[in-house]
């Protein structure tokens, strides 16, 4: 027949192609592995606290001015002693406290609120239980030399070549201007420094948000990369949420055999056996004082017919053949429950007849 190539399946069913199920993104998130990049907090915590900085500054500036000179005149006038020396150093830590509050307190609510939109609410503890697995040095260098080592090491040349370029532009372009500042007075050589280091930073800021963006789509696109299964791995979480199909199968089957033995031994508890006179045969019992209609004990066709009017017949039960209302009982009423509103009448003239014929074989 010639050549013939021949395929291994199995390697086609063990490639990941297919989208991770959300039990899988679960357990992922579970593990810590969620979509996040690093780059987006640095360059909103950059242009939050420098964007603070630039808007306070010249309040920032007037707070630390007041507190130096304060500062200097308590040590031109004050005796150095254990208690002056602490006097002085608490002083200082509330000072530099009340002025750096504001900076901290913007650089806690963008990296909180920076991380919220990316991961949402997530706090897990196994992520920070040692792992001794790291200590392992063949698997150190497996990190080291991996594609997302060298990745990150790339992304890190290339925000140093950002920051450096852009200082180096600014800077260069205000260099005739920084000359200058000796002739100046302090406070407006400081705000010139600022506005200065403002643009650096501004500028910089941005560039690695755009560079941030970036790294965020990459990061989702090996988020998801990662976290595909392949046909057999979905194969094997089917059954291990659904159940293997067989078992289910036996289960269900069980389940009917059950049911069918428990309506089988209701049986003997009807008044009435309704038939078609061999396909379908229809137990009822009615109970005036317990129920408001006559109830369905156990119904079916065929085999399951026989065996209703045989056990039937066992037990003395009435067999009555009525093809009409054998055949709507068997569609519209259920095991269990009341039979419909519209077959009272037929059913109540049954009853009737079955009760009249006890009543004639206890009088015999």
């Amino acid at each position: 027949m010639g050549n013939q190539v021949l395929f291994d399946l199995q390697f086609f069913a063990g490639e990941k192609t297919e989208q991770a199920t959300p039990k899988k993104r679960q357990e992922a998130r579970k593990k810590g592995q969620v979509v996040k990049s690093q780059e987006l907090t640095t360059a909103f915590l950059l242009l939050g606290v420098f964007t603070t900085l630039h808007t306070l500054g010249a309040n920032l500036f007037d707070q630390l001015g007041r507190f130096m000179a304060f500062w200097f005149s308590q040590l031109s006038r004050t005796e150095l002693t254990v208690n002056t020396v602490s006097v002085l150093f608490t002083n200082t830590i509330l000072v530099m406290g009340q002025i750096l509050f504001p900076i901290f307190l913007v650089a806690i609510l963008i990296g909180i609120l920076v991380n919220f939109v990316q991961v949402g609410v997530f706090f897990q503890l196994d992520l920070i239980k040692p792992k001794f697995d790291r200590l392992n040095p063949i698997n150190g260098f497996k990190r080291i030399f991996s594609t997302r080592a060298l990745a990150e090491l790339a992304k890190s040349l290339l925000k140093l070549t950002i920051v450096f370029s852009i200082a180096y532009v600014t800077i260069k372009s205000a260099a005739p201007s920084l000359l200058l500042l000796w002739d100046m007075e302090v406070p407006a050589a400081l705000r010139y420094v600022e506005s200065v280091i403002f643009g650096v930073a501004w500028r910089i800021g941005l560039a690695l948000l755009a560079l941030a963006v970036f790294d965020y789509f990459y990061q989702r696109w090996e988020y998801e990369r990662n976290l595909r299964m392949s046909k057999q791995e979905l194969k094997d979480e089917y059954k291990e949420v659904e159940g293997d199909p067989q078992i289910k199968s036996k289960m269900r089957q069980r389940a009917r055999q059950m049911a069918m033995q428990r309506m089988m031994q209701a049986v003997p508890e009807a008044d009435v056996v309704i038939t078609n006179p061999t396909h379908i045969a229809v137990a009822l019992q009615y109970e005036p004082k317990k129920m408001e209609a006559p109830v369905v004990l156990a119904m079916g066709q065929g085999y399951l017919a026989e065996k209703i009017k045989k056990i039937a017949k066992e037990h003395r039960v009435a067999i009555v053949e009525n093809k009409p209302l054998a055949q709507t009982l068997f569609k519209t009423a259920e095991i269990g429950e009341a039979i419909p509103a519209e077959l009272y009448q037929a059913v109540a003239e049954v009853l009737a007849f079955v009760y009249n014929l006890r009543k004639r074989r206890r009088t015999i």
